[in-house]
């Protein structure tokens, strides 16, 4: 069974930086985050793949940076001029190359002043 380690989240105020690590029990094709708010939905944040190539949803661009160490297997999301719409949980998402897919538990990051 695939286990995904997240870093702790935190309060951070608005116009600060964050950053997630995610660690993989074992190399995994594409490692992502995806975020929930209260009262939303879960909705996709940023991916990478493991050759090469990364994603971003529309409303972090620009500020938020994913990254990727194929040896530690861990995927990192850098997270800057953060706003009080960030405010969320954050879920780390790995999939395997046969398309299986593997959820961390989620890690709180609230942005308030």
């Amino acid at each position: 069974q695939v286990q995904l380690v997240e870093s702790e989240g935190g309060l951070v105020q608005p116009g600060g930086s964050l950053t997630l690590s995610c660690a993989a029990s074992e190399t995994m094709f594409v490692m992502a985050w995806y975020r929930q708010a209260p009262g939303n939905e879960r909705e996709f944040v940023a991916s990478s793949f493991r050759f090469g190539g990364t994603s971003y949803a529309d409303s972090v661009k620009g500020r938020f940076t994913i990254s990727r160490d194929n040896v530690l297997n861990t995927v990192y999301l850098q997270m800057n001029s953060l706003k009080s719409e960030d405010t969320a949980i954050y879920y780390c998402h790995a999939r395997r190359e046969n398309n299986i897919d593997y959820w961390g538990k989620g890690t709180l990051v609230t942005v308030s002043s």
